[in-house]
């Protein structure tokens, strides 16, 4: 039986992960770490660890303490703090790992970077220019127009961004964080007006493997945040969608042409309707992950959608048969869910399934 560690295990995103390899077609046993003592609680793994936070002395001496105890065949990384530490720690860790490169984890982890990388290579993307003065803001309303987009550099779950009308507002946003000694770098991006999209993929040494894409429709709490964003949806649905698809792939290879591992992509269209790449969330799955997983196991009867089982299988070597490179679930699928509520699959208008008890 193998042994996996996900860390984060007590968060949305790595709670999703766990439940993804609970349906895989074999039984894996799933070692949890978890920084918060209380979200600890709320991880389905079937065995946890309290941990230290990420960038705390310690974290990689006591991952490695639970890695030999258990005898863990691979560790998951799941949120963006813990991917950022173990990729530059890979080669002290005592499992397999099924990362990118260190240098793309690096310049996907910068919105900025992984921007001018786009845009050097031609990838469609939000025209973007840093902000570090009064003066970078005047200059993005000339160039980029207005409304503007506001963000931080760093950081996932629409952290640090609003829409900005006036040089006013943005000046006002940016003043706040940084009196909260928030520490974060800030772009400005033009807006894209049009449909907010995921593409889920996972690559083997540069060849992408398989893929699926979503459109985000509606967001939980969305009033509680400036940008309406709060990092989570509600509602959303697969799309079939080529130039998403061609995209996607085009931005995840300019970043990195031997890219390896997880690569779930952010895109938004621009007023022309063309999906442009915000950012990529490279070795980690969307928040999300559980909804392709069971859809896959519901309408496909198979695990080839379950993201990461197959990431467990390719970290470990394992053949994986051939399957379609995009569209692996089809079109036309909503994952509905809200806070303590169940989670419902619908097709059609008609509910296929739902899940609640973890």
């Amino acid at each position: 039986m193998k042994r996996v560690v996900v860390t984060g295990a007590g968060g949305p995103a790595g709670i999703n992960f766990i439940m993804s390899l609970r349906i895989a077609p074999e039984k894996i046993f799933i070692l949890g770490t978890e920084a918060n003592e209380y979200f600890i609680h709320l991880s389905p793994a079937d065995k946890k660890y309290l941990v230290p936070k990420a960038k705390d002395s310690g974290y990689i001496d006591k991952l490695n303490e639970i890695l030999r105890k258990e005898k863990a065949d691979f560790l998951h990384a799941q949120p963006d703090v813990e991917v950022e530490v173990v990729s530059e720690n890979r080669e002290k860790l005592e499992a397999n790992t099924f990362l990118p490169s260190k240098e793309a984890v690096k310049t996907c982890q910068d919105k900025l970077k992984s921007a001018e990388v786009w845009m050097k290579k031609d990838v469609p993307v939000a025209k973007t220019l840093e902000i570090k003065t009064e003066h970078d803001i005047e200059r993005a309303f000339e160039e980029l127009g207005s409304p503007l987009w506001i963000r931080a550099r760093h950081g996932a779950g629409g952290i640090g961004s609003t829409p900005a009308y006036n040089k006013e507002t943005a000046l006002a946003w940016i003043k706040y964080w940084r009196a909260r000694n928030a520490g974060w770098g800030f772009i400005a991006q033009e807006t894209l007006p049009g449909r907010n999209v995921a593409f889920h993929s996972i690559w083997k040494d540069g060849e992408l493997v398989t893929s699926m894409a979503r459109e985000r429709l509606e967001y939980i709490y969305p009033h509680l945040a400036p940008s309406g964003i709060t990092g989570t949806p509600a509602v959303q649905r697969t799309i079939h969608d080529e130039k998403v698809n061609k995209i996607a792939t085009e931005a995840v290879l300019a970043i990195d042409p031997s890219f390896n591992g997880l690569a779930c992509v952010d895109l938004k269209e621009n007023k022309a309707g063309i999906p442009c790449a915000t950012e990529i969330n490279a070795a980690r799955m969307f928040t999300t992950s559980f909804f392709f997983s069971y859809a896959s196991k519901i309408l496909r009867k198979d695990p080839y959608a379950n993201f990461p089982y197959l990431c467990v299988k390719l970290a470990c070597n394992e053949h994986i048969p051939e399957m379609p490179k995009y569209n692996i679930l089809p079109e036309g699928v909503y994952w509905i869910r809200h806070i303590d509520a169940p989670a419902k699959l619908v097709k059609d208008g008609c509910v296929l399934g739902e899940m609640y008890h973890w």
